[in-house]
């Protein structure tokens, strides 16, 4: 008999009633350390204090309104994300798959409005995870998220990561857009080759394409800056976020310049929830915290921290780890080929800390971004004891 709720995960057998900092604890009266962090979505820890107070303060006076009058906390954090970015405009949603369904749109309509209504294709990556509609698991392209939900959506070809070469090999006079995660998450954590996100910058500026970033995952702190290309010094005309933009409430956004944007007109795209007083007090609640004058050195600081702990983990037990990789608090420990990594998952859980499986038999260390020494030290302790029970 199928159960109330559609079984379409693999839930762990453990329930959470509450959450302080990086702490959970469960209804059966144990603490975990969590370092999975909703997958990257409470990046500032649970109850954070600024974030419960905002969301208290809005739930007294007005949860929804639609978005066809003026919803100023909305206007204020767009103006907030513009300033942080490269971006002249911004699209509320409520998840990254709609954020991402905001991006592919936007692409299409960019040219359409153009009078290009031939250019419509996205050249994306292998391995990549745009999300779980139908036209994000089409723009994925991983055959095991299309399984059983074709035929695929058209309109995306797929290359090699990190490989610009093919990248310029599989554009035509059909292309609209390139697609990319400047960190590919759910393959197994796999930050794009020095020199790529470069390039692909200046191939679409080059054959006049729109370049379009997935930072669902990697963005909004998560690798030490406030998004993740930063790092390369290149910017997109396109990006879509969520996770961690609400720090637990749901809320997306895609970010656009003015020119990309230029065909997103009344009517052409909305949401009923997105961008509404509860979603926005959160995002510029977390905005807050993260734009104070020394988070992001904070974040660097205790992300070199735990890299130097998980790094000697690993050269000490290389038969259970076998590489340590991603960027800032993104990382991504590639198991050995005897040891899999859901068992890892499992075993770190019995013990006390919280990770996330990804692909390539890797171990997601996905933590807040207001972990301190301490718990780095805990984490790393409960990380070796596993290490050394799976030798045994």
């Amino acid at each position: 008999m199928i159960p109330a709720v559609m079984p379409t995960y693999g839930r762990a057998d453990v329930a959470f009633e509450r959450g302080e900092g990086v702490w959970l604890y469960t209804s059966d009266g144990r603490r975990l350390l969590d370092f999975g962090a909703g997958i990257a979505v409470t990046a500032l820890g649970h109850c954070h204090p600024h974030l419960v107070a905002a969301l208290t303060e809005q739930a007294g006076r007005l949860w929804h309104c639609s978005n066809l009058y003026r919803i100023p906390a909305q206007e204020k954090l767009a103006q907030r994300l513009v300033d942080a970015s490269f971006a002249d405009s911004v699209f509320f949603c409520n998840s990254g798959a709609e954020a991402m369904e905001c991006c592919i749109k936007m692409a299409r309509k960019h040219f359409s409005a153009a009078g290009k209504p031939e250019r419509w294709r996205i050249v994306a990556c292998d391995g990549a995870f745009h999300g779980r509609t139908l036209a994000t698991i089409s723009a994925g392209g991983q055959a095991k998220m299309l399984a059983g939900f074709g035929p695929r959506v058209d309109g995306f070809d797929h290359v090699p990561y990190g490989d610009l070469s093919a990248m310029r090999a599989a554009i035509t006079g059909e292309t609209a857009a390139i697609l990319v995660e400047p960190i590919q998450g759910e393959v197994g954590v796999r930050p794009a080759p020095e020199g790529y996100l470069e390039g692909l910058r200046a191939l679409a500026d080059e054959l006049g394409l729109l370049l379009v970033f997935d930072e669902v995952q990697c963005g909004m702190g998560r690798t030490g800056r406030l998004f993740a290309h930063e790092w390369s010094g290149v910017t997109p005309d396109i990006m879509g976020l969520a996770k961690g933009l609400g720090g637990g409430f749901p809320m997306g956004a895609c970010l656009a310049t003015e020119r990309a944007a230029a065909g997103m007109t009344a009517g052409s795209h909305g949401s009923t929830f997105g961008g509404n007083p509860l979603a926005t007090a959160a995002g510029n609640a977390v905005l807050d915290v993260m734009l104070e004058p020394g988070f992001f050195k904070a974040v660097q600081a205790n992300a070199r921290l735990l890299w130097s702990r998980l790094e000697n983990i690993q050269e000490r037990h290389p038969a259970v780890l076998a590489e340590v990789r991603g960027r800032g608090l993104m990382i991504g420990l590639r198991c050995a080929v005897a040891v899999e990594n859901k068992a890892l998952v499992r075993s770190l859980l019995e013990r006390g800390l919280l990770t996330v499986p990804a692909d390539d038999n890797v171990v997601r260390i996905i933590p807040p971004l207001t972990i301190e020494k301490t718990h780095i030290e805990a984490a790393c302790a409960i990380l070796e004891e596993a290490c050394t029970a799976c030798r045994k």
